[in-house]
């Protein structure tokens, strides 16, 4: 065969095997465009717990943004490859090209697969418990604006939750960029509940949804700042200053949690950071978390702070009964010699001081929680242990009456499906219609 003739089929066979290419690129660019109800799986009995249209509106514009990134990429590429100059160089940057349409496809795969997952959900047993969980973050977000009618910027896309393997809670803030997004920003809060961890009366449920009220109240930046600013000004340690800033988003969302629930959030987060000792009197370098046998210290002391002193003395005096550092602990000194000046101050930075982001209102008073409050979740938690309906109560404080039924003995199976029926009752399906996209 003559050389030419051959070069002529081999560039014949790369030119057909480039235009393929080509083309199952862009088949694959159709299908991650939109996300319906009908789409994710959910029947007409599952529309009462399924997402809100706002949510899937999110959803589908954040695909729809990818979607015009796409597009912009494979409009930069040849669309006939038989004017492709198969020289080495212009191969190269076509497969560049190839790469980046490639890579957007993957965001677009990314995103996609995440909404999809999260939607679906509520087309399965677990969904009436993951509505039920969504009414008590808006609640919480209810109670704010209650007391703050202008505190938000306008209208919030409120969390949603689903369901996912892990030991604890977890959340994903609004606009926070994502890793498994590729860097993409979550449109609206998802709050990640585990699997053993569905029922809708877990304290720590409260803690996540006090992470997404901080983020959108603005005080994440404002809040660490003023933790800093508070312990330089009592001439504290600076090794103690770096590591009560860094712990400053969990500590504003365990005192948050009490404000939204009272003495129950606190013993609940006892409950939950209950460990044994090696890791409840260890100190993780660089870690986000507080120390357990501190982080229990700093809930007693907000309880205290709050008008609960009986409260706040009852869960120290069990809490330092179970963890003793005579006994052994790996914590910096500074911070157990220092706990009993520096943990007041930080609550009353936090909870008690007023900030720019909060109209100079303080914390304590965007979410106010009473005596009169805290009387009524323990007349509603003997109800419930009694097996009786609740009084009328926010849903956010019906979780922590049900700490105190649970305490007196309330069947379990009972007060779950009490729990989800009163939060997420079913009702008729409800329509839910989303727009498709344009190309």
């Amino acid at each position: 065969m003559p050389a030419n003739r051959s070069s002529q089929d081999a560039d014949t066979d790369l030119r057909d095997f480039l235009a393929a290419k080509m083309r199952g690129l862009v088949g694959r660019t159709t299908t991650l465009r939109t996300l319906t109800p009908r789409a994710v799986g959910l029947r007409r009995e599952d529309m009462p717990f399924a997402p809100s249209t706002e949510h899937f509106r999110a959803a589908n514009r954040r695909l729809a943004a990818i979607d015009r990134q796409v597009r912009l990429r494979l409009r930069q590429l040849p669309t006939d490859t038989g004017g492709l100059d198969l020289e080495r160089r212009q191969l190269a940057s076509w497969l560049d090209g190839m790469a980046m349409v490639e890579r957007e496809m993957d965001r677009a795969r990314r995103a996609c697969g995440l909404f999809f997952e999260v939607f679906a959900q509520r087309g399965t047993a677990f969904a009436q418990a993951l509505a039920a969980h969504d009414t008590i973050a808006r609640d919480c977000y209810a109670a704010v604006k209650a007391a703050a009618p202008t505190i938000f910027p306008g209208p919030l896309i409120p969390p949603l939750t689903y369901l996912e393997h892990g030991y604890s809670p977890a959340t994903m803030r609004r606009g926070v960029t994502l890793s498994r997004l590729l860097g993409e920003t979550n449109p609206f809060p998802l709050i990640r509940i585990p699997y053993d961890r569905d029922q809708p009366w877990q304290a720590v449920f409260l803690h996540e949804v006090a992470h997404n009220l901080q983020a959108d109240l603005g005080l994440w930046v404002e809040n660490r700042e003023a933790v800093i600013n508070r312990l330089a000004q009592i001439r504290t340690n600076p090794l103690a200053v770096s590591i009560f800033g860094r712990w400053h988003k969990e500590i504003f969302a365990d005192l948050a949690a009490l404000l939204l629930g009272g003495p129950a959030v606190a013993w609940g987060m006892a409950e939950f950071l209950s460990h044994p000792a090696e890791k409840v009197m260890t100190y993780r370098p660089g870690g986000p978390h507080p120390v357990g046998y501190l982080r229990v210290l700093i809930l007693s002391q907000m309880l205290s702070q709050m008008g609960f002193p009986e409260d706040a003395c009852r869960l120290k005096r069990v809490w330092t009964r179970l963890y003793k550092p005579s006994r052994g602990h790996r914590i910096p000194d500074v911070l157990l010699r220092e706990a009993d000046r520096l943990i007041p101050a930080v609550v009353d930075e936090i909870a008690y001081q007023p900030r720019r982001a909060l109209a100079e209102k303080t914390l304590h008073s965007v979410i106010p929680f009473t005596r009169p409050d805290q009387a009524l979740i323990r007349r509603s938690g003997m109800l419930l242990g009694q097996g009786r309906t609740p009084l009328a109560i926010p849903p956010r404080h019906l979780v922590c009456a049900a700490r105190y039924a649970i305490s007196a003995g309330a069947d379990l199976s009972w007060l779950h499906r009490a729990f989800i029926t009163h939060l997420a009752p079913a009702r008729l399906p409800v329509a839910v219609s989303i727009e498709p996209i344009a190309a």
